[in-house]
Protein backbone atom coordinates (compact mmCIF):
# COMPACT_ATOMS: atom_id res chain seq x y z
CA UNK A 1 0.00 0.00 0.00
CA UNK A 2 0.98 3.07 -0.87
CA UNK A 3 3.02 5.45 2.11
CA UNK A 4 -0.19 7.22 3.64
CA UNK A 5 -0.33 8.90 7.08
CA UNK A 6 -3.82 9.07 8.05
CA UNK A 7 -5.01 11.36 10.92
CA UNK A 8 -9.11 11.50 10.38
CA UNK A 9 -10.60 13.94 13.79
CA UNK A 10 -13.28 12.78 15.35
CA UNK A 11 -16.60 14.73 15.47
CA UNK A 12 -19.84 13.15 17.36
CA UNK A 13 -23.20 13.77 16.23
CA UNK A 14 -26.64 13.08 17.64
CA UNK A 15 -27.91 10.05 17.13
CA UNK A 16 -31.11 9.45 15.85
CA UNK A 17 -31.11 6.24 13.64
CA UNK A 18 -35.05 5.08 13.58
CA UNK A 19 -34.05 1.16 13.55
CA UNK A 20 -32.08 1.28 16.60
CA UNK A 21 -33.07 1.63 20.61
CA UNK A 22 -31.46 4.21 22.15
CA UNK A 23 -29.45 2.15 24.13
CA UNK A 24 -28.70 0.67 21.53
CA UNK A 25 -26.93 3.32 18.89
CA UNK A 26 -23.78 3.99 20.61
CA UNK A 27 -22.84 0.34 20.32
CA UNK A 28 -23.51 0.60 16.57
CA UNK A 29 -21.50 4.06 16.80
CA UNK A 30 -18.51 2.03 18.21
CA UNK A 31 -18.82 -0.52 15.73
CA UNK A 32 -18.35 1.59 12.84
CA UNK A 33 -15.14 3.22 14.60
CA UNK A 34 -13.52 -0.10 15.23
CA UNK A 35 -14.04 -1.04 11.71
CA UNK A 36 -12.55 2.21 10.57
CA UNK A 37 -9.34 1.01 12.84
CA UNK A 38 -7.11 0.13 10.44
CA UNK A 39 -5.45 2.31 7.38
CA UNK A 40 -6.35 0.48 4.46
CA UNK A 41 -9.96 0.33 5.31
CA UNK A 42 -9.83 4.18 6.29
CA UNK A 43 -7.60 4.44 2.39
CA UNK A 44 -10.72 2.61 1.16
CA UNK A 45 -13.25 4.86 2.49
CA UNK A 46 -11.50 7.78 1.17
CA UNK A 47 -11.42 6.42 -1.97
CA UNK A 48 -15.12 6.21 -2.48
CA UNK A 49 -15.88 9.24 -1.78
CA UNK A 50 -14.54 9.99 -5.39
CA UNK A 51 -17.73 7.58 -6.14
CA UNK A 52 -18.11 3.64 -6.91
CA UNK A 53 -14.87 1.39 -7.88
CA UNK A 54 -14.25 -1.88 -9.04
CA UNK A 55 -12.19 -3.96 -7.00
CA UNK A 56 -9.23 -3.88 -9.12
CA UNK A 57 -9.41 -0.37 -9.40
CA UNK A 58 -9.53 0.05 -5.64
CA UNK A 59 -6.25 -2.08 -5.59
CA UNK A 60 -4.53 -0.88 -7.77
CA UNK A 61 -4.92 2.38 -6.67
CA UNK A 62 -3.79 1.87 -2.87
CA UNK A 63 -1.56 -1.28 -3.88
CA UNK A 64 -2.61 -3.88 -1.91
CA UNK A 65 -3.57 -7.54 -2.51
CA UNK A 66 -6.96 -8.61 -4.16
CA UNK A 67 -7.56 -11.21 -0.81
CA UNK A 68 -6.33 -8.85 1.41
CA UNK A 69 -8.49 -6.02 0.22
CA UNK A 70 -11.50 -8.33 -0.23
CA UNK A 71 -11.27 -9.01 3.76
CA UNK A 72 -11.22 -4.99 4.69
CA UNK A 73 -14.35 -4.41 1.97
CA UNK A 74 -16.23 -6.96 3.65
CA UNK A 75 -15.28 -5.59 6.99
CA UNK A 76 -16.21 -2.49 5.88
CA UNK A 77 -19.83 -3.92 3.71
CA UNK A 78 -20.54 -6.32 7.15
CA UNK A 79 -20.68 -3.10 8.97
CA UNK A 80 -23.23 -1.35 6.55
CA UNK A 81 -20.81 1.11 5.44
CA UNK A 82 -20.38 0.07 1.77
CA UNK A 83 -22.58 -1.84 -0.57
CA UNK A 84 -21.49 -3.88 -3.55
CA UNK A 85 -23.09 -4.57 -6.85
CA UNK A 86 -22.24 -7.10 -10.00
CA UNK A 87 -21.08 -5.31 -12.77
CA UNK A 88 -20.98 -8.49 -14.96
CA UNK A 89 -17.58 -10.57 -13.53
CA UNK A 90 -16.96 -7.38 -11.40
CA UNK A 91 -18.04 -6.31 -8.13
CA UNK A 92 -18.19 -2.57 -7.55
CA UNK A 93 -18.04 -0.74 -3.90
CA UNK A 94 -19.49 2.49 -2.98
CA UNK A 95 -20.71 4.35 0.06
CA UNK A 96 -23.46 2.60 1.59
CA UNK A 97 -26.74 4.00 1.76
CA UNK A 98 -26.80 6.36 4.97
CA UNK A 99 -23.17 7.12 5.19
CA UNK A 100 -22.19 10.41 3.06
CA UNK A 101 -18.90 11.51 1.76
CA UNK A 102 -18.02 15.44 0.97
CA UNK A 103 -14.65 15.68 -1.04
CA UNK A 104 -14.31 19.11 -0.56
CA UNK A 105 -14.12 18.50 3.17
CA UNK A 106 -12.47 15.91 2.67
CA UNK A 107 -14.84 14.27 5.54
CA UNK A 108 -17.00 11.17 6.45
CA UNK A 109 -20.64 11.25 7.72
CA UNK A 110 -21.82 7.93 9.45
CA UNK A 111 -24.97 8.92 10.79
CA UNK A 112 -23.70 8.51 14.21
CA UNK A 113 -20.17 10.89 13.87
CA UNK A 114 -17.85 12.49 10.94
CA UNK A 115 -14.54 11.64 10.16
CA UNK A 116 -12.53 14.18 8.75
CA UNK A 117 -8.96 13.50 6.61
CA UNK A 118 -6.36 15.44 6.46
CA UNK A 119 -2.93 15.60 4.79
CA UNK A 120 -0.20 14.55 6.96
CA UNK A 121 2.67 16.87 6.28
Amino acid sequence: MKSRSYEPTFKPTRLEHPKLSPSEEPTACVSKLKALADTTRLAVMESLMAGPKRVGELGEELEVEQSLLSHHLRVLRDMGLLEARRDGKAVVYALAEGVEGAMAERSLDLGCCQLSFKNAG
